[in-house]
């Protein structure tokens, strides 16, 4: 019997036809990215390895508790969830407290490990958003209830989160907020004005410090930059050509020893393309491509709103995180620091992972079949 399908039974007890799991075919992309993973950390820094282990280890511990956890009783204790969130990240600002790596406050620690508060706030928004757009989906065709209040709240996110700095993140909670007021049903003329008010306010941000704008023109001419603000696309370009479609070996790249920096993290992907080659780069994409209409196909089976876009919300934060990191490390992008989910070095990360999986399987257990929901658009 494929992975992918399970036995169902009718109310009088007869063996039906074998059903599509949606849900499972994620967990063995899941299981394939967290496995390249750690045989890419293994080959770019050796002496990441274990602490790759360990935070696989942490991630599936913490999926484990969010897939058992009660989402609807959660859900009352959403004020709680919210302060504990911006406290946390208003404590990452203040020095002293705040851990600060190149200039970027951003971690909180205890003792030698570190955690990333951001990472904890992309879940915390999708949380208290799909709470709020599902207790106000009659409401969403209001100026008020249906574009200032939720603008506001990825508002507060997102502007916390840009003190840090950290304007990827940044980024990628405000497009997962909007697309989440689209699918609760928001009209189309805010959808466009948080867009516009998004990008302008992105774009002044950009504006407004030098290092900022220099890497931003330089990522319009990388090769006329290689040897500054565009160094590390450059090299990852070099390793996707070395690699060809068979890859020159694991252990045998050049680019991740001599060349690369941050190798085992933000660009990993282009130490697969050097030593794994095309074939296992298009695996790579195909599974986040898999985990994403995997998702849209168990989204179907929703039984309220608000289920619905948490578990969309986490569907987002994986893929379009995956995507920015594939588009940087291509070159499509302008270079933002900025993991590949399941597969860079980086506890926070596999954490935040393992949170979002133990979601979807939650919901996987807790859905029984598929329903309407009113006002909202179809995410398929």
């Amino acid at each position: 019997m494929p992975l992918a399908s399970v036995m169902t039974a009718d109310p009088s007890g007869a063996r039906s036809r074998p059903t599509f799991n949606p849900v499972g075919v994620i967990l063995v992309c899941v299981a394939f990215l967290c496995t390249l993973g750690l045989v890419a950390v293994f080959s770019a820094k050796a002496a990441f390895f274990w602490k790759q282990v360990m935070g696989m280890g942490l991630g599936v511990a913490v999926g484990v508790i969010a897939s058992r956890v009660n989402l609807e009783y959660a859900r009352r204790h959403v004020l709680v969830i919210t302060a504990a969130i911006v406290l946390l990240l208003l404590l990452v600002s203040i020095p002293g407290i705040g851990i600060s790596v190149n200039g970027s406050r951003r971690w909180l620690g205890l003792g030698p490990v570190r955690f990333q508060i951001s990472e904890l706030a992309k879940i915390g928004l999708v949380f208290v958003l799909a709470h709020y757009l599902a207790l106000n989906q009659s409401r969403m065709g209001e100026l008020k209830r249906g574009f200032f209040m939720p603008l506001g709240i990825i508002g507060v996110a997102g502007g916390l989160i840009m003190l840090q700095p950290d304007f990827g993140t940044a980024a990628l909670v405000g497009a997962v907020g909007v697309s989440l007021l689209f699918l609760a049903g928001a009209r189309w003329s805010y959808i466009f004005t948080s867009i516009c008010l998004g990008a302008g306010a992105f774009t002044l941000a950009v504006m407004m410090n030098p290092n900022r704008l220099t890497r931003f023109l330089a990522f319009l001419d990388v090769e006329g930059n290689k040897q500054g603000g565009t160094y590390q696309v450059y090299q990852s370009f070099l390793a996707f050509a070395a690699g060809g479609i068979d890859g020159v070996g694991l252990g045998q790249g050049r680019q991740q020893i001599y060349f690369l920096p941050e190798a085992h993290t933000d660009f990993i992907f282009a130490i697969v393309g050097e030593e794994l080659g095309l074939v296992l780069t298009l695996f790579t994409v195909a599974a986040f491509a898999l985990i994403f209409v995997c998702g849209l196909i168990h989204l179907r089976r929703a039984p309220n709103l608000f289920q619905y876009l948490l578990v969309a919300g986490s569907i987002l934060l994986i893929d379009l995180q995956a995507v920015i990191n594939i588009g940087v490390v291509t070159g499509r992008l302008p270079t933002k620091g900025m993991s590949m989910p399941f597969v860079s070095a980086g506890i926070s990360n596999l954490v935040l992972m393992g949170i979002l999986v133990g979601l979807i399987v939650n919901t996987r257990r807790a859905w029984t079949g598929p329903q309407e929901l009113p006002g909202s658009r179809d995410f398929a």
